[in-house]
């Protein structure tokens, strides 16, 4: 696999010297990308699924399709012709991204293989626990409650998975469709969950054996541009760890930087790093490994900024959405880490279509906290609709900032019509 950078060569938006790059989902963290690239004279089209999503509000060209659409996805490449597509959910028709870039019409960030080996949870974890041996949870994949009962029970000789376990849909986002399970009693409802949080119906899911780990973390890995001797080559740079607070596999905090031994800290690197190696190409990684004293276990990867690295807003010199936008284009980078910080959640908390946010002014009261508002044009009770940021001389100090900040901030629906 080639190491040799690939650059963008920048000039003027809504020019015919613009460097055009096309966002495939444009949600939160798509918004803070676009952003990052226009700052560096990028011309933007941001597309999602439904009309307004947050990047669409900033973008300098909003399209409304169905990526997980072959012939719609098709289309809309073809019409744009953007230099860069860069995926950034998972219901996408890659097929169609691979057969474009193989035909030279796009180059995919970071690559169409690794945007579709990544768009689904049994072909990541297949590449990392079979084909480089990291460690990983034992796991199986299920088609049916039937499969996934026996795979918990053990089937023709074959060990189960035993009790606990967490059953994923095998595409989803932001947690959704997973759940542990602890007995008999909760696979039907896990089985249920799952199917109901996928992304694209597939039917299947993983379930993975319960690992007695001490804390999860996000590495953020980025490959991109070398300096020095390793010029013109991608390099590897990492963010210091993230750790992270789920509730159902739903992201709610983060704080960087999350204190390791040394020893798991370089065994973190070198799993991180086997894996983006793997999946080739340049821009940003969120790597989710779980760790227990100096044992490092792989969990996910995604090719793209990672909602846990919301708290990179305040914690570093470059965030990881500025981070991504000049590894993609061939820019240095700088991975430094500015002061210790947290972000937390701020819900929705109420089901509405026209919504004001109360508070804003009380949580930002508060010396070196932030709000970012995201902008979704609809409310759920548990739909992301901003976060807090704080920074501190220390990440506990931070993470009460961060959550007082967010519990001032309240989703309340207009009274219109």
């Amino acid at each position: 696999m080639s190491n040799a950078l690939q650059s963008v060569s920048l000039g003027t938006p809504l020019s015919p010297s613009a460097a055009r790059v096309m966002l495939l989902g444009s949600g939160e963290l798509g918004k803070e990308v676009l952003i990052a690239l226009q700052r560096l004279g990028v011309e933007t089209i941001a597309v999602d699924r439904y009309d307004h999503a947050p990047g669409q509000q900033v973008a300098h060209h909003a399209r409304t399709i169905t990526m997980s659409d072959p012939a719609q996805l098709r289309a809309l490449i073809e019409a744009e012709r953007p230099h860069l597509v860069v995926p950034e959910i998972e219901a996408i028709a890659t097929p169609v991204l691979e057969e474009l870039e193989a035909a030279g019409v796009v180059r995919v960030i970071p690559t169409a293989r690794a945007a579709r080996l990544t768009m689904d949870r049994e072909g990541i974890r297949r590449l990392a626990a079979e084909t480089l041996s990291l460690p990983t949870s034992p796991y199986r994949f299920c088609d049916s409650l039937a499969e996934l009962q026996a795979a918990i029970d053990g089937h023709d000789g074959q060990p189960g998975i035993g009790y606990p376990c967490i059953v994923k849909p095998v595409m989803s986002s932001s947690g959704k469709g997973q759940s542990k399970i602890d007995g008999p009693v909760d696979v039907t409802q896990a089985w249920d969950y799952a199917m109901a949080g996928g992304r694209v119906s597939h039917g299947r899911v993983i379930v993975e054996g319960f690992i007695d780990f001490d804390y999860e973390i996000t590495l953020l890995t980025v490959r991109a541009a070398g300096r020095g001797a390793e010029a013109g080559q991608i390099t590897t740079h990492f963010c210091e760890p993230i750790g992270h607070l789920q509730v159902s596999g739903d992201y709610v905090e983060s704080w960087q930087p999350h204190p390791m031994s040394p020893t798991a800290l370089q065994r973190a690197r070198d799993i991180a790093q086997a894996v983006t190696d793997n999946l080739g190409g340049q821009g940003l990684f969120g790597v989710e490994l779980f760790v227990k004293g100096d044992r490092v276990w792989f969990s996910e990867v995604s090719p793209r900024p990672h909602d846990t690295g919301l708290v990179t807003l305040s914690t570093q010199v470059q965030s990881e959405f500025e981070l991504h936008a000049r590894a993609i284009l061939g820019l240095p980078v700088d991975t430094s880490l500015r002061a210790p910080g947290a972000s937390a959640v701020i819900y929705g908390g109420v089901d509405a279509q026209d919504v004001v946010f109360e508070g804003v002014a009380e949580a930002l009261a508060e010396p070196g906290t932030d709000v970012r508002l995201f902008g979704k044009p609809e409310s759920f009770v548990k739909r992301r609709m901003g976060v807090a940021l704080a920074t501190a001389d220390d990440t506990d100090t931070a993470r009460s900032k961060a959550r007082t900040a967010a519990s001032r901030v309240k989703v309340k629906a207009t009274q219109r019509g």
